[in-house]
């Protein structure tokens, strides 16, 4: 089991961090949990089954948020139980941290909070490692001081991951000029290849996304020298209770993850 980054970060070859954006069901999650597994296995990556116990920032009041936060983190505990990997999930309040951190090895700061100084600290003081997604609405740059509050608390388990810029009201930008620049901070940098290609704020309230270029974004992030690529994965992206239109169907991970291992090689 991965204990800590050192276990994760390797000079040779990215970690992942995949799976559905909310836990489902137990029975789907165990499944997209074991495809994963044994594709990373079968090409050496480190890996980190990511899922969602509850989506709390969601477009309309009706958008599914989850199946209860007992139930998904206790499924979270099943798959790492089962097949000996880490989870990550999001978390959203300061007494969230310690609750989730009973089930999980990583708490993920979701983008749009990653300056709550509560939360970070909540975070921090768990002793888990700790994801803090770049907001939108930052600069690479800014990014340091997120990560110095959990630092500053007594952690130094620190990720840090790009998620796009947002660009006018509809789209977003991945500068790849971000990932050295927050590198140099001495943390491990992800790239969100999935959120990264979402369509925000569309007028029927569902998130759009452009997964056609889920290939392109992965393969231009590990080119730069990414530490890690984030990817939502569905069985059927379509049935999807969140994020579905920028999810990479499970069917076409291994030939993806086989091209990148090979660009990865080459550097």
């Amino acid at each position: 089991m991965i204990k800590n980054i050192s276990d994760l970060k390797r000079e040779d070859m990215f970690f992942l961090l995949a799976g559905p954006c909310v836990i489902e069901g137990e029975d789907m999650a165990l499944r997209i949990a074991e495809k994963v597994v044994k594709i990373t296995d079968k090409l050496h990556i480190p890996y980190v089954f990511k899922g969602s116990y509850r989506k709390a920032n969601r477009s309309r009041l009706d958008s599914f948020t989850g199946i209860g936060d007992e139930k998904a983190l206790k499924i979270l505990a099943k798959v790492r139980s089962t097949f000996d990997v880490p989870v990550v999930t999001d978390i959203h309040t300061a007494p969230e941290a310690e609750m989730a951190a009973e089930y999980v090895d990583i708490l993920q700061i979701p983008a749009f909070l990653c300056r709550q100084t509560d939360l970070l600290v909540a975070a921090a003081r768990t002793g888990k490692m700790v994801n803090i997604k770049k907001g939108q609405f930052l600069s690479p740059a800014a990014m340091r001081f997120a990560a110095d509050k959990v630092v500053e608390a007594g952690n130094d388990q620190v990720m840090l991951t790009e998620r796009g810029t947002t660009f006018g009201y509809q789209d977003l930008i991945v500068d790849y000029r971000g990932i050295p620049e927050m590198q140099s901070f001495g943390h491990p940098v992800i790239l969100d290849v999935t959120h990264s290609l979402q369509q925000p704020n569309q007028a029927s309230g569902v998130t759009g996304g452009m997964p056609q270029l889920i290939e392109t974004m992965a393969k231009a992030g590990v080119a730069v020298g990414v530490d890690g690529l984030f990817m939502e994965t569905h069985e059927d992206p379509s049935k999807a209770k969140s994020d579905g239109a920028n999810m990479l169907k499970l069917d076409l991970l291994e030939d993806l993850l086989v091209k990148l291992v090979r660009i990865r090689q080459s550097l």
